[in-house]
């Protein structure tokens, strides 16, 4: 069901960004809002409070970023909050990140090893993933995990490229018990 929200509201507001012509500057003001929103806690706290009543949420609402953020972007806030949709607002957000990303073309990776990664290995590896999925840009998170032992774990998407010493020495125990004395 969240899902289905998200994609529903993310889609609706990536579409108007669309029609609007201000793809770049909402990207730039949810990048800017979901920051503000991760800071402040309290916010989020009120704005899914049972026992405030919506009107008053949606002017506290107008009162914090009118001014702040385009009129665009306070439309779709103020409806999040008639519709009781605020406790999704993080993956809505999210949503609409991700599909402006596709749109224009950036992939986004995230690069698992077992040790830290020199520049130019970081270069060699961003400019492959460009040449194999045909994204005009990458964003890539690199993380470290020493069990892989070596290789790299790649993941884009739902998609994973695992080629691991760690993944490889388990699918080579596998297909040693596989054998019959």
């Amino acid at each position: 069901m969240a899902k289905l929200i998200s994609k529903t509201y993310g889609d609706a507001l990536f579409e108007l960004a669309v029609e609007e012509d201000k793809v770049d500057v909402l990207l730039e003001e949810i990048e800017q809002l979901r920051k503000v929103l991760s800071e402040n806690e309290e916010f989020g706290r009120l704005m899914n409070h049972p026992k405030i009543v919506k009107e008053e949420k949606i002017q506290v609402a107008r009162n914090v970023f009118e001014g702040r953020v385009s009129n665009e972007l306070l439309g779709f806030l103020t409806i999040i909050i008639s519709k009781d949709r605020y406790k999704e607002i993080d993956a809505i957000l999210e949503y609409f990140t991700a599909q402006v990303k596709r749109y224009k073309g950036i992939g986004v990776a995230k690069v698992t090893t077992a040790v830290p990664l020199r520049e130019e290995q970081c270069r060699e590896i961003t400019q492959k993933l460009l040449d194999t999925t045909g994204y005009k840009k990458m964003e890539i998170e690199y993380d470290l995990d020493e069990s892989l032992i070596g290789g790299m774990v790649i993941r884009i998407g739902d998609r994973v490229v695992d080629s691991s010493i760690k993944t490889k020495l388990s699918e080579l125990q596998k297909d040693l018990l596989k054998i019959q004395l």
